[in-house]
């Protein structure tokens, strides 16, 4: 029973809006107290943003940089507030993360035109795993607010020969966008998907694992940026255009006159004709 209750919890929560999950999942948790811990570290929850006090620079919390009441920020490999004996990445991992920062730094500039971006990878027996994070919220209109949070967990296997590598990479994506117009009042569209993906890719100069990792955010996120809006704003569009007409009420009801007399005019010439 406890199981089918977890699963229809994670149901819903996919299924309300991504701008209000917070408080969704505190009213869940309120209504069923034993999948508390279950849901905490099973729902993704929007990201937020600190800032590098020592780096001066911005970097996001989540659950992998939170070590008890603490996040790491991946700029300075300090927690806030200090914790003397928080979790660390191996020496040979914190140049990999410090690299794979600056590089997604730079991909989330090109791409989003502006948001936060951060990295974290930690040590695993055979490789390690990480996840990158990027948040672009909205430009600050008053008629247009949104918010896109992209969480992309990935695992590398590391093979004895050291020249390939498997990677299984899980991405969840948050999106909502809310609209306020005089014309069309006020609209909201969001939603989430998740998807995973598992390829083998060679490791050498050319293709380090920051490449192979980049390669494979880009191609998620752009197969999610395109059902996102596949489903969720041409989906809208269509049920719009079919609610309401651009024509006016008096055009279409000339229009279905005429039709009606020119089908009582063809009767007419049938029966004569007969």
């Amino acid at each position: 029973m406890g199981e089918q209750q977890f699963d229809c919890a994670l149901d819903l929560m996919r299924r309300l809006p991504p701008q209000e999950i917070e408080k969704n999942l505190i009213d869940l948790i309120d209504l069923v107290p034993s999948l508390c811990e279950d849901l905490l570290s099973s729902v993704d929850q929007p990201l937020k943003i600190a800032k590098d006090k020592e780096m001066h620079k911005d970097y996001l919390l989540c659950d992998y940089n939170r070590d008890g009441d603490s996040y790491r920020s991946p700029w300075s490999n300090t927690y806030d507030p200090p914790l003397e004996d928080g979790s660390m990445p191996s020496e040979r991992l914190r140049k990999l993360e410090l690299d794979a920062n600056n590089a997604f730094d730079m991909y989330r500039d090109m791409y989003f035109e502006g948001g936060v971006s951060s990295v974290y990878f930690w040590d695993l027996e055979h490789g390690f795993a990480g996840v990158i994070l990027i948040k672009k919220t909205g430009d600050g209109s008053k008629r247009i607010k949104g918010c896109w949070d992209s969480i992309h967990v990935v695992e590398v296997q590391e093979k004895s020969s050291g020249r390939t590598s498997h990677y299984k990479m899980t991405s969840t994506v948050m999106l909502w966008l809310q609209t306020n117009k005089q014309g069309s009042g006020t609209m909201n569209l969001g939603g989430s998907l998740t998807r995973q993906i598992e390829q083998d890719a060679p490791v050498n100069d050319v293709n380090p694992h920051i490449a192979n990792i980049g390669k494979m955010v880009e191609q998620m996120e752009n197969q999610i940026r395109n059902t996102l809006n596949e489903i969720y704003f041409s989906k809208t569009k269509d049920i719009v255009n079919s609610l309401r007409s651009v024509q006016p009420l008096t055009e279409t009801r000339q229009q279905q006159a005429l039709k009606q007399d020119l089908a009582a005019a063809l009767q007419r010439r049938n029966k004569t004709d007969n």
